[in-house]
């Protein structure tokens, strides 16, 4: 029996610590899973090349400037307004509200700041701008099933992008 690898359609399961130059960003220590090489992959190009051809137990490291991961930030995506003119229930840093324009297009937008009177909303991904590098580690690699590789099952809810 050959050693289980990671290629297409394989369904890998693996752990993953992110950071960036001021220290850790995210971790997932809860195994989390995706089918390798697939079309609407939640992995970025990147990290799912170093992947390739590697086995159960392996580590990758990989690091990747903002326009290979999840982009500069874009100051349009950012909002400010006195206080009084915010609703209360938007007030509180964390608190998320949903723009739409009239293409029917939206933008989730996080209270990122409140001060001096004033409420900041940022619809960035909180990543943007920075350059991350992810430290991937291999558990488990299976066969994806057909409904899996087709999209239609879920292998396991990650997104690495």
């Amino acid at each position: 029996m050959s050693e289980k690898r990671v290629e297409k359609d394989k369904v890998v399961t693996l752990t993953y610590v992110i950071r960036d130059e001021s220290g850790l960003c995210e971790q997932s220590d809860v195994p989390v899973s995706y089918v390798h090489g697939a079309a609407d992959s939640p992995m970025f190009p990147r990290i799912e090349k170093a992947l390739e051809g590697k086995g159960i137990g392996d580590e990758v490291e990989v690091t990747l400037p903002p326009e290979e991961g999840f982009g500069e930030r874009d100051p349009a995506k950012t909002f400010s307004d006195r206080i009084e003119n915010v609703p209360p229930q938007y007030r509180q840093i964390g608190a998320q509200a949903v723009f739409h324009n009239d293409r029917g297009e939206s933008l989730t937008m996080t209270v990122v700041r409140v001060e001096n009177g004033q409420v900041h909303l940022d619809g960035n991904h909180p990543f943007a701008g920075k350059t991350l590098t992810y430290k991937v580690r291999i558990l488990d690699i299976r066969d994806a099933t057909p409904m899996e590789r087709l999209g239609l099952a879920e292998a396991g809810s990650t997104t690495l992008n």
